[in-house]
């Protein structure tokens, strides 16, 4: 398809669609009140979850703002106001509040659908461009979302509504998120697959080598012996433990480069005479994301893991790590 308009009127168009948007999003905050409180007080003491509700363009944010409050402490979930006629209303319990977003408050498939919700109980909270439609008058709190144009040049397709909506979406599931005292650990709960929940919820247990695949020598082990374990367990380290199982130190590769770079004759040592005493250990409990702190500032790629008596029950390095992908 060939363009009939210049690069530049192309960049200036993108550039006013932003200036609106942005200027319609700014303009909310005038429009929040009281509506916008008791919607979050509603939503707060509710035993079930925020059913939203939507058609067209506000049906796809309403999917989007169902999803960010799940993902922040709000059940939640999307009810297509179409399918709710032809049996999807049995998803509504009386338990719930229902979250109703149309720009213009005159939605047939959302203002039908009021009655059936008063019958229930339900409260019904609209998220409006007019707050004398019938959405707005007979919902029982309704926040203002109404622009002075959208993006569009046209003026019809909804550009600047939808990202009101969305804002007012987003602003509520922030209000909540902050009133229920939820926490990136909360967050991460939600969100186990993503970067966010590997770093929060994987502990060094879950990663750390176990049992055999520990590389760990006494310290009267020969040189021969020491360096077989490190070849063996494929570590690039091995622990040296006294006789009760206590870490007494570590032996890395970097370790036995250095003792080669001085023309150290390995025959006649043993793991006593080349060990770095007193090793860097860490809980099983600990989280993987703080051995990753810890490596970096102290500049190494082994840690030993031990129990609470300091037994030696596990070892890592930065590669276990990247498996895992904590880093």
């Amino acid at each position: 398809m060939k363009l009939t308009m210049a690069r530049e009127q192309i960049l200036r168009l993108g550039i006013e669609t932003l200036e609106i948007e942005a200027t319609a999003v700014m303009a909310l905050q005038k429009k929040l009140g009281e509506s916008f409180v008791n919607a979050v007080e509603i939503i707060l003491n509710i035993k079930g979850r925020v059913v939203v509700m939507g058609m067209g363009k506000s049906g796809h944010i309403g999917s989007k703002i169902a999803a960010t409050l799940a993902s922040t402490g709000t059940p939640a979930m999307f009810v297509h106001p179409a399918e709710a006629s032809h049996g999807d209303m049995g998803m509504i319990t009386a338990q719930d509040v229902v979250l109703a977003l149309s720009n213009s408050g005159e939605t047939e498939e959302i203002t039908k659908l009021i009655p059936l919700v008063k019958r229930l109980g339900v409260a019904l909270i609209a998220i409006t461009g007019n707050l004398n439609s019938t959405l707005g008058k007979e919902s029982n709190y309704s926040i203002d979302c109404s622009v002075e144009k959208e993006a569009c040049p046209l003026n019809l397709a909804p550009t600047a509504s939808t990202t009101a909506q969305l804002v007012i979406g987003d602003a509520l599931a922030v209000a909540l998120l902050d009133a229920r005292g939820f926490k990136s650990e909360d967050f991460a709960q939600s969100h186990p697959a993503g970067a966010l929940g590997r770093r929060l919820l994987t502990h060094v247990s879950d990663i750390m080598r176990k049992n055999e695949m520990v590389p760990k020598v006494s310290m009267t082990a020969t040189m021969n012996e020491l360096l077989r374990e490190m070849s063996s367990k494929g570590l690039g380290a091995t622990a040296v433990v006294d006789e009760d199982g206590h870490p007494c130190g570590i032996f890395t590769d970097g370790d036995l480069r250095r003792l080669i770079e001085k023309g150290i004759s390995l025959k006649e040592l043993f793991a006593k005479d080349v060990i770095k005493k007193e090793p860097q250990t860490i809980s099983q409990n600990a989280l993987a994301v703080d051995v990753v702190g810890m490596m970096e500032q102290l500049r190494i790629n082994t840690l030993l893991v031990v129990d609470s008596n300091n037994l030696l029950i596990g070892a890592l390095n930065t590669n276990d790590l990247m498996r895992a992908k904590v880093i």
